[in-house]
């Protein structure tokens, strides 16, 4: 009886060190892997900074202005300049930049072709 307890013991010692074993190698892997991913996350910060540091230069307001006024030919005008009260047309009249501007706004507008009506879908559930 002591013998087949002995063997079980011995037997279970063993399947113990082999779990520790298992578990250590385990905790080797996992931990050769976290570095891998830390140093990876490293990187990637830097490279987060190097196209933040490249954003803040290529969104400069100065730089687009420049961009703007030599390719695109698009002057720095005054807001003023573009729009004012004045040139809006007062009710009734004809707009002061002539031309044919909106004078009169409707909600109805004229059908084209009678024949063409709006259809509305209802879908229940």
């Amino acid at each position: 009886m002591i013998r087949i307890l002995n063997f079980f013991c011995f037997a279970l010692t063993g399947f113990a060190c082999l779990a520790l074993y298992h578990v250590s190698e385990e905790t080797r892997v996992a931990r050769v892997q976290l570095s891998i991913v830390e140093k990876g996350i490293t990187g990637e910060r830097d490279a987060m900074k190097v196209l933040q540091a490249d954003w803040e230069r290529v969104s400069e307001p100065g730089r687009i202005q420049t961009l703007a006024a030599t390719r695109l030919g698009l002057a720095d005008t005054p807001t003023v300049a573009l729009a004012s009260l004045e040139l809006l047309p007062r009710r009734g009249q004809a707009s002061p930049l002539g031309g044919n501007g909106l004078n009169t706004a409707s909600t109805e507008a004229p059908v084209a072709d009678p024949h063409l009506h709006l259809v509305v879908a209802h879908v229940s559930n």
